[in-house]
């Protein structure tokens, strides 16, 4: 069993905690679901790049072809931008608790609507 199998699983894993926690109530838990969501799409992503465990970073004969380094980029542009984006989700969230007094999205619903 190689390395891949158990990536996919702990991907599998992220994801669906990822999509429960995102259908909660309540604005912590979904900004953790997000973040676990962006969590396992980095891991996915990471493991399209064809890296064996133990392996150089090589694919096929040595002095022709490496790893292809495109989802490396890729993984590093969306962490970066999922920082930025949990960033934000807090920052917002801690504002809406700070003015209305509750996470709670269906209380929230009510509230928002009135003004």
């Amino acid at each position: 069993m190689g390395i891949e199998i158990p990536i996919l699983l702990l991907v599998a894993v992220l994801l669906s905690a990822g999509v429960y926690m995102v259908l909660d109530r309540t604005l912590l838990r979904v900004v953790i679901g997000l973040g676990l969501l962006s969590n396992g799409t980095h891991l996915l992503l990471l493991s399209t790049g064809g890296l064996e465990a133990g392996a150089a970073p090589l694919l096929g004969d040595a002095t022709t072809s490496v790893v292809d380094p495109l989802p490396q980029a890729l993984i590093l542009t969306a962490i970066v931008i999922s920082f930025g984006v949990t960033a934000l989700l807090l920052t917002i969230s801690y504002g809406t608790h700070d003015r209305y007094r509750s996470d709670d999205l269906r209380e929230l619903h009510g509230r928002l609507d009135d003004e």
